[in-house]
């Protein structure tokens, strides 16, 4: 068996001649064919990790005409949704053997998808991760360019109903829904949210999904009971702080996302309102330090780097399939469910 670290590069007949199959073999396991023996397949494997062989990418990119790059347009990696979805995109990136071209967006809202793309295209990304808000039409462009240059483009999050390009989300009408019905079970009757800044998709749907429950418990949608905030505690302190002093009945709060939670809680606490004796309060992200939060929060948790991983899976399945027969691919869109996580926050309402 050739020394693992000899100075003689590894090729794939070493693989083929150690694992004692054909070098076509070889190369099927390396790019994943699915026409290959179980068996065989394990041997092929633990040879190539045994010997520590490492395909030539270069070699491989001028041969198929392909750069294994995913250009990744992404923002607000301080906020920790985004930060999630960018871990799991970069996890199962590495896993298939891609690297990442990184674009970071700063005002989504002004997203210019045309130098974006060409950026990117002069790249020769094999395809496209679109991981910025859904915030007015920020997206129709990019839709237009990509099916011109049939160029792979799967977005992150945004509206599934439109049609254009494949998407992979969170279901964050059902995210609003769930919390608000988990608060009116519980027994609250007057349920405040602070919402995400109001162009957001996600905080629109979450918001869709307050007054969802609302109307289906029998209660009265009463839109003095919303307050936007921006995400960061701070709102989350001045909204929860209007809402208090607005409606001194209110029992229970769904905030946006977990900081805006916390803003919420320092309010009620300033305003003498216990936690959750006089009020109720649902977060959004299930934040590792939601549960260090006092009293421990309660949160709805996101499939957020799950959702970045199939992201992945999926934008690679349509260069190969654009590699075999290259047009337009139809895809439905995805939408993964989000999981109540419950704690102190909501057990005294």
């Amino acid at each position: 068996m050739p020394a693992r670290n000899s100075l003689k590069r590894l090729t794939i007949r070493d693989v083929a001649k150690v694992a004692g199959v054909s070098t076509q073999t070889v190369s099927r396991v390396i790019n994943n064919h699915p026409d290959v023996a179980a068996d065989t397949l394990t041997r092929v494997q633990t040879v190539i990790k045994d010997l520590g062989y490492a395909p030539d990418i270069l070699a491989r990119s001028l041969i198929r005409g392909r750069s294994h790059t995913l250009g990744i347009v992404a923002f607000g990696l301080e906020f920790y949704g985004p930060s999630r979805v960018l871990t799991g995109i970069e996890r199962q990136a590495a896993e298939l053997g891609y690297s990442i071209s990184l674009n970071l967006v700063h005002r989504p809202e002004l997203a210019d998808a045309k130098t974006l793309l060409a950026s990117l295209q002069a790249r020769r990304v094999d395809g496209v991760i679109w991981a910025i808000p859904e915030i007015g039409d920020n997206r129709a462009r990019a839709r237009e360019i990509s099916t011109a240059a049939a160029l792979p483009l799967v977005f992150v999050n945004g509206d599934p109903t439109v049609v254009g390009a494949p998407l992979i989300g969170i279901d964050n009408l059902a995210i609003g829904r769930l919390a608000t019905e988990h608060l009116l079970a519980l027994g609250a009757r007057q349920v405040g949210v602070v919402a995400g800044p109001n162009d957001w998709w996600e905080a629109q749907q979450r918001l869709a999904g307050w007054r969802q429950a609302l109307t289906a418990g029998g209660l009265s949608v009463d839109e003095t009971l919303v307050a936007v905030g921006d995400w960061g505690a701070e709102s989350g302190r001045l909204a929860g702080q209007s809402l208090l002093e607005r409606h001194p009945k209110l029992d229970a709060i769904f905030a946006g996302n977990d900081q805006m939670a916390l803003g919420v809680m320092y309010a009620a606490h300033a305003l003498g309102r216990r936690i959750p004796d006089d009020l109720a309060v649902v977060g959004v992200d299930n934040i590792p330090e939601a549960a260090l939060f006092w009293p421990p929060l309660t949160s709805m948790r996101q499939r957020l780097r799950e959702a970045g991983a199939q992201a992945v899976r999926l934008v690679d399945s349509l260069i190969g399939e654009s590699d075999d027969s290259p047009g337009a691919q139809v895809v439905s869109p995805t939408l993964l469910q989000p999981e109540l996580i419950v704690r102190t926050s909501t057990r005294g309402v």
